[in-house]
């Protein structure tokens, strides 16, 4: 085989290995969670409001952390999105080191007909290549806003870095976004293999 042109990582994260968190798991990241909205700055957006019923997508483990993706609807019409992690080191050992992040938005999917899959993202870390230049590893999650979907891929420059089947209709991805001028597209295909959406994480594109 020739050469790669772009070497950069590709389906670094492990695969999703657990159900969507239900039961005392799930109250236990929404404790996390609900303690990070209270970080999040009153002057950058209205009144929270009361949050709403948590939906979680899959989980996404690298570099030895496992992320949880989140998002929930608020009493006052905004969205809040984020993510819990922590630390699991051998296989029966229990959850450490807990991390959770969260910010609120007023761009929900509701408010934007014209969207197609629902994003959120967070840069979770920094892959440097070649020449010094450096990938940004984002998590990014969401849902798709049309039927017919199996799974979601992330793109750069057209080379697929990672993928997801969708579970509950949710997806959570752990790729290298803007990298040597390349940025991350996340594309939906049916389970035959047809593109049915795309969209950029960056809304100029």
């Amino acid at each position: 085989m020739p050469p790669e042109i772009r070497v950069v990582p590709r389906f670094a994260a492990e695969p999703s290995q657990e159900q969507l968190p239900y039961g005392r798991w799930a109250e236990r990241l929404q404790a996390e969670l609900l303690e990070a909205c209270l970080r999040i700055d009153p002057g950058e957006t209205e009144d929270l409001g009361d949050l709403g019923e948590i939906a979680w997508h899959p989980d996404r483990t690298w570099h030895g952390r496992t992320y949880v993706p989140a998002t929930a609807h608020t009493s006052s019409g905004l969205e809040v999105f984020g993510h819990v992690s922590y630390a699991r080191g051998e296989a029966d050992s229990e959850p450490s080191a807990f991390h959770a992040v969260a910010d609120a938005t007023s761009e929900t999917a509701e408010a934007n007909p014209d969207w197609t899959i629902d994003l959120c993202d967070e840069v979770v870390g920094a892959w440097r290549g070649e020449d010094g230049k450096v990938a940004a590893m984002t998590l990014v999650w969401g849902r798709p806003l049309m039927a017919g979907g199996a799974v979601v891929t992330g793109e750069l420059a057209d080379l697929a870095v990672d993928q997801c089947v969708l579970v509950d209709g949710r997806f959570t991805l752990l790729a290298p976004d803007d990298y040597r001028g390349d940025t991350l597209d996340v594309k939906l295909f049916s389970d035959r293999g047809a593109e049915l959406a795309r969209e950029s994480l960056y809304e100029d594109e």
